[in-house]
């Protein structure tokens, strides 16, 4: 009998900390962004310079990642029509890489966090640093930290952008 005092209170910690490292009902409760193109401070409209379509990896994930240059010479990463999954942890990540086909090309290659995700739904925007070389960091991963994995990726590519337009 006392050997039940001492498991109940171990298997309710247990299961508290199971439910906060998952976060199972992240996976059924949609977050919905709908932010606005920034404005831009002079009369020249945002011009678009690369951009891709996100597909999935580990979980579906569907859209646009376009990269414009503002009026003032800033950047900003904008996601439209986008749809993930939502999770525990789940960060923005320009990767230096041509693709961020799977998790293991997203760690070899390197990244840049951009944050954490603003929803899994709608549109959303990314002010990008001076110090991002779109040369370099070619792909846009939707990555859960906390698992180290990637539900899906977008590949930057110019002509894209510029088809867009």
């Amino acid at each position: 009998m006392k050997k039940w005092k001492l498991v109940i209170p171990i298997a309710a910690v247990a299961a508290v900390l199971a439910w906060y490292a998952f976060r199972p009902e992240r996976l059924v409760v949609n977050r919905r962004v709908d932010e606005a193109m920034p404005a831009a401070p002079s009369s020249s409209s945002p011009q678009p310079l690369v951009a891709g379509q996100f597909y999935s990896i580990l979980h579906p994930t569907a859209g646009t990642a376009t990269i414009y240059q503002m009026g003032d010479g800033s950047r900003v990463l904008r996601f439209t029509g986008f749809s993930t999954s939502n999770g525990p942890d789940v960060h923005v990540y320009m990767v230096a890489s041509d693709d961020a086909k799977d998790s293991a090309s997203v760690l070899r290659a390197g990244f840049i966090d951009l944050g954490a995700i603003k929803g899994n739904m709608g549109d959303q925007n990314y002010i990008l640093g001076s110090d991002v070389d779109l040369s370099k960091y070619r792909a846009v991963s939707v990555w859960c930290k906390r698992f180290s994995v990637n539900f899906g990726a977008a590949r930057l590519m110019p002509d894209r952008a510029m088809s867009e337009k």
